[in-house]
């Protein structure tokens, strides 16, 4: 499909896309895995109206893979640990390159033979298996499949919180991982407490302006977001792409997400000129650095759209939403919770103009995407 939803400067969306590739970037910047959206309510020409604009959060993958130490074994022994290790290694190094790329469909086999493999080598309840369990679980997160997600999430939590501590920074990272599960599923009284642990292990082991600890900062300031509570989730926004710029430099991929996240709560907080600025800085910098299909454009596009939409420019928000199903649909296929988003948001749109069979056929292929992978509404 071919879109040409022109921005308030007048370029249309795939000559802004283009520039996007062919450019430096022109902001900061911020993209990271991380998916859900927030709800965000407004009202327009006396009409109530939902749109949900994607506030994305940050889920923890293992940066390197455990080499075990192995005792005096004979030669035939030692060459079969070798050879497991080295597949071990391979398996986790292709998992990450597609988990990174956006490909988790084609992720998850990698990350079950990797967990396969060191449950099959170590037992269910060793060390070495933490690892492949939190990045399996966060493929299948990032999937939609929470329920899958969940348990995997605990058991390597439990092995971890036993085997390092409870003030570990690996600790931390499944206690983000399984805090921002349950902001996805609404589990809101359930989530705080984790998300405010993995934070505070964060900032005791690195201090307070470290990068280590912005995951934590964003994903507690989405859960913020989700309750309305944009005053509270503002500042830690801003503190969390402070701490970004300063490390890396205005033009770090990384800092899209924060960018995307301040956006929503300029978008729910109605100062539209800032949260347009930078939805379209985000969007430069994620095409620039990842091309224009990855999943936190569509994310931006989905943002940017609900902004035109609440601005009134509702062939561009049509225009963008489609171009967000779009590039959902052909990088998570047909059935991913983001999707049934986009679509309930470009449903309501519909519905704003009038044009109610348009909005009844958006709206009950949303809802079956939500009945087929169970997430909420």
């Amino acid at each position: 499909m071919a879109f040409c939803a022109s921005g308030s400067d007048g370029t249309n969306s795939e000559d802004f896309l283009k520039s996007a590739r062919d450019t430096d970037g022109i902001g900061r910047c911020l993209a990271t895995r991380l998916k859900r959206m927030v709800l965000g309510r407004y009202t327009r020409q006396a009409v109530q109206t939902h749109t949900k604009t994607i506030c994305v959060t940050a889920l923890a993958l293992s940066l390197s893979l455990v080499v075990p130490c192995y005792a005096e074994q004979d030669p035939a022994s030692r060459m079969k640990e070798v050879f497991a290790q080295f597949e071990a290694s391979r398996l986790n190094q292709e998992s990450k390159e597609l988990y990174q790329a956006g490909k988790y469909a084609a992720a998850l086999p990698v990350a079950q033979q990797l967990l396969a493999l060191r449950e099959k080598e170590f037992g269910p309840d060793h060390p070495m298996v933490a690892m492949p369990l939190n990045d399996l679980g966060t493929i299948h997160y990032n999937l939609g499949q929470y329920a899958v997600a969940e348990p995997l999430y605990k058991r390597s939590l439990a092995i971890r919180e036993k085997t390092l501590g409870p003030e570990h920074a690996e600790v931390a990272s499944v206690l983000n991982n399984l805090g921002d599960l349950y902001r996805a599923t609404e589990r809101y009284a359930e989530a705080e407490p984790l998300l405010r642990r993995s934070l505070a292990i964060n900032e005791k082991a690195a201090g307070p302006d470290d990068p280590s600890i912005v995951m934590a900062l964003s994903n507690l300031a989405v859960l913020h977001c989700n309750q309305g509570r944009y005053d509270k989730a503002e500042p830690l926004f801003k503190r969390g792409l402070a701490i970004l710029q300063k490390a890396h430099g205005p033009y770090d991929p990384e800092a899209t997400v924060l960018m995307n996240n301040l956006a929503d709560v300029y978008i729910n907080t109605r100062r539209y000129a800032d949260a347009e600025r930078l939805l379209k800085r985000s969007i430069v910098v994620t095409v620039k650095a990842y091309g224009p299909d990855h999943p936190d454009v569509a994310q931006a596009l989905n943002n940017l759209a609900a902004l035109n939409g609440r601005m009134g420019r509702n062939a561009e928000a049509e225009r963008l939403y489609k171009q967000a199903v779009a590039t959902f649909e052909k990088t998570f296929g047909p059935d991913h919770p983001d999707l049934a988003d986009v679509l309930e948001n470009l449903a309501h749109l519909y519905k704003d103009q009038g044009r109610h069979a348009d909005a009844r056929e958006v709206l009950q292929r949303s809802m079956a995407i939500r009945a087929k992978v169970g997430s909420p509404s």
